[in-house]
């Protein structure tokens, strides 16, 4: 069993920054990919972004590149999502992703305008 407990989430002016954690418990972490994706009121849950089992790799929605920036410490069993420049359609409910399917229970980001 993986749980995935996210936070860092809050309300910020647009253009502002906000980091999201993502912490994990359980062995299954440093071997498997991580992501973020998020869910904003009426909409469809949407990629965000992912991050490779090394840290190395990444991808990035498109709606999100050169903003957001996801990395992950495997000693640390956590995944981050740094987020930049932020719009007022970032705002979303921001769920941290297992490979093995496993999600957290979100964390709210609101970006006033």
């Amino acid at each position: 069993q993986v749980q995935l407990v996210e936070s860092g989430g809050g309300l910020v002016q647009a253009g502002g920054s906000l980091r999201l954690s993502c912490a994990t418990s359980g062995r299954t972490f440093s071997g498997y990919t991580m992501g973020w994706f998020r869910q904003a009121p009426a909409k469809e849950r949407e990629f965000v972004a992912a991050v490779s089992r090394s840290g190395g790799g990444t991808n990035y929605a498109d709606s999100v590149k050169g903003r957001f920036s996801i990395s992950r410490d495997n000693a640390k069993k956590t995944v981050y999502l740094q987020m930049n420049s932020l719009k007022p359609e970032d705002t979303a409910v921001y769920y941290c992703n297992h490979q093995r399917g496993y999600w957290g229970q979100g964390t709210q980001v609101t970006v006033s305008s």
